[in-house]
């Protein structure tokens, strides 16, 4: 595990933090399937990767309350993880101004079973404006209230779309940005937004390296990339980057996440987890060893079919 930190923030990251989206989705208070996606937990807690992701929405708040569970069984003295979360919008009203940033990090550290996370992010503000949030009362205020009252050490800007995030980025406000799906093999849309952040002293999180799967999975799964419908042309360039990987004796998902893992511009690259399985997985695409020579015969492939329609409208699905 590469260590590093989190820009200027000092805060020690690992190049791979893990992304709960999806972790205790669906299941019910006692149930078996709880039970399962706890002891998932437990070893997202135990494991060689320093921090987990979450936010008060992913599952209707099940992420947190399945980690906070874990959390109580490993016991913090024996957890080799921290968390970091996310406020967001009430779920009923939409309304995300001060007062429901206050209470939705409340809710979060009710579900976890803590006092304080370290990193918190403002998370997907596409219920209201950016100058609403801005404004007197906004959800600006909230954050930058926790975080003076030490609250929290450092709080970020967590969303997709990159016209959007630059507006946060550039009130100088946040120590933390994190973007999905806008910085991979086949997307670097984020990429000045990063550059910007780094020339800022921002940390940079950057979540789904896999495109919410089509770059894990390759050419022959269905045709998705960040929950958008994939081109015929985009299918097919990635189809040629996994035969330019085979030739070189590389998985695809091993390229893809090496891809961010590489970059000057990222600090820690977001990956889902929802399972042992899949924890087992990452760590050995993790250690993949990456021949030099791919880079450039990949590069000769050219840019790939623009894959995400960039837009301010709300996104419906969470980071992975």
């Amino acid at each position: 595990m590469t260590h590093t930190t989190l820009g200027s923030t000092g805060i020690p990251v690992g190049d791979v933090t893990l992304g709960t989206s999806a972790l205790g989705e669906g299941t019910a208070p006692g149930s078996a399937e709880e039970a399962a996606a706890v002891a998932a937990a437990v070893d997202l807690l135990t494991g060689p990767f320093p921090l987990i992701d979450t936010s008060n929405n992913y599952g209707n708040g099940r992420s947190e309350a399945v980690l906070g569970l874990a959390l109580a069984e490993v016991g913090p003295a024996l957890a080799t993880a921290r968390i970091a979360t996310k406020v967001d919008r009430d779920g009923r009203t939409g309304a995300f101004d001060r007062d429901r940033v206050m209470r939705s990090y409340e809710e979060s550290l009710t579900r976890l079973g803590v006092d304080r996370v370290e990193i918190l992010h403002l998370h997907d503000p596409y219920s209201i404006t950016f100058e609403q949030a801005a404004e007197p009362g906004g959800a600006l205020e909230g954050m930058r209230e926790l975080r003076e009252t030490g609250a929290v050490d450092v709080i970020g800007i967590a969303a997709g779309p990159i016209a959007l995030m630059t507006r946060y980025v550039e009130t100088g406000l946040f120590d933390v940005v994190l973007s999905h799906n806008r910085f991979t093999l086949v997307d670097r849309s984020a990429e000045a937004l990063f550059a910007e952040a780094r020339r800022r002293g921002m940390g940079v999180f950057n979540a789904a390296p896999f495109g919410a799967g089509i770059l894990a999975k390759g050419s022959a799964s269905r045709p998705s990339y960040g929950y958008n419908d994939a081109s015929p042309e985009l299918m097919a360039w990635i189809a040629r980057a996994e035969q330019v990987c085979a030739d070189h004796g590389v998985p695809l998902a091993a390229a893809a996440l090496h891809f961010s893992l590489r970059s000057e511009l990222v600090d820690s690259t977001i990956v889902g987890i929802a399972s042992s399985r899949r924890l087992v997985q990452l760590r050995e695409l993790r250690d993949t060893e990456i021949p030099d020579a791919l880079w450039p015969d990949l590069d000769a492939l050219g840019p790939a079919p623009s894959p995400l329609p960039e837009r301010d409208a709300e996104e419906s699905r969470p980071l992975l």
